[in-house]
């Protein structure tokens, strides 16, 4: 049974390709984007997980194309694209959610692990928006979304130096894709997730009960993110009603980044 949606969000007879669906922030964006109408491929390194969300599009009345992929490597990369023109022949939309991570210290962290997290977000991403761009260019039309981070765009600390470090590449990527192709009408946008939980966030806090609490006085709007909070925006940046909005880093973090750092939540003080 599918949801009835307006026009402007209305995302009948397109194509997605959507990646780290098998849970969290990947899976939530697969899903919203079906739910307003889209056909997908979708991908996760994880295809229990992958199978799982395949199920539930397809229950929507959608149709899916589920790919086990590593989208740190470049020659899958490619695969999934080539998989898309063979499967559905076009390219709407393309969601690069999943990217590497790990928290090591910046005094400490090995040059080859540093190269690995910063190829996985940084180049092996662009080769995904390159491949999308290179097809919408060709049909005059496109929403590329980067998930991206509020890491990109101010300091994080806590090991998370290597991540930061390839989502600034991303932030200033999402930029500059966007001033070279929405005159061309493929527009790219990016959001900024803050604390959303999921399963390492939720381990690191079990761990570090302190730490949590010092994250969630940052968050004045009260509370952790969850995965469904990027359904809506998701949606929006796929959709014409964001059709004059490119080139954005939309902060998706309970107010992280408004609030200065010696600032109070709920006017206390």
């Amino acid at each position: 049974m599918t949801t009835s949606v307006p026009t402007l969000f209305d995302l009948t007879g397109r194509v997605a390709l959507v990646t780290g669906t098998a849970q969290g922030m990947g899976r939530a964006t697969a899903l919203a984007l079906a739910e307003a109408g889209a056909d997908l491929l979708i991908t996760d390194l994880n295809g229990e997980g992958l199978a799982a969300t395949q199920r539930d599009i397809a229950a929507l009345g959608r149709r899916v194309v589920a790919a086990v992929a590593d989208v740190t490597v470049v020659e899958q990369v490619r695969g999934l694209y080539a998989q898309v023109d063979r499967e559905f022949g076009r390219l709407d939309i393309a969601a690069n959610i999943y990217g590497p991570g790990k928290i090591i210290r910046p005094e400490v962290i090995d040059l080859e692990e540093m190269h690995k997290i910063v190829y996985g977000l940084v180049i092996a991403r662009f080769c995904s928006c390159q491949e999308a761009g290179r097809r919408m260019l060709a049909a005059g039309k496109g929403s590329i979304i980067n998930i991206c981070s509020i890491g990109g765009v101010t300091a994080l600390g806590r090991g998370n130096f290597a991540y930061s470090v390839g989502m600034g590449g991303v932030a200033q990527m999402t930029r500059e894709l966007s001033t070279e192709w929405s005159g061309r009408g493929v527009r790219v946008n990016a959001i900024l997730p803050g604390q959303v939980m999921n399963p390492g966030l939720t381990e690191r806090i079990h761990l570090d009960p302190e730490m949590g609490k010092q994250m969630l006085r940052g968050l004045p709007i009260g509370r952790f993110g969850r995965p469904e909070d990027i359904k809506g925006l998701a949606v929006f940046l796929a959709s014409d009603a964001s059709g004059w909005i490119t080139g954005a880093l939309i902060p998706m973090d309970g107010g992280n980044l408004a609030m200065n750092a010696g600032g109070t939540p709920g006017g206390k003080g």
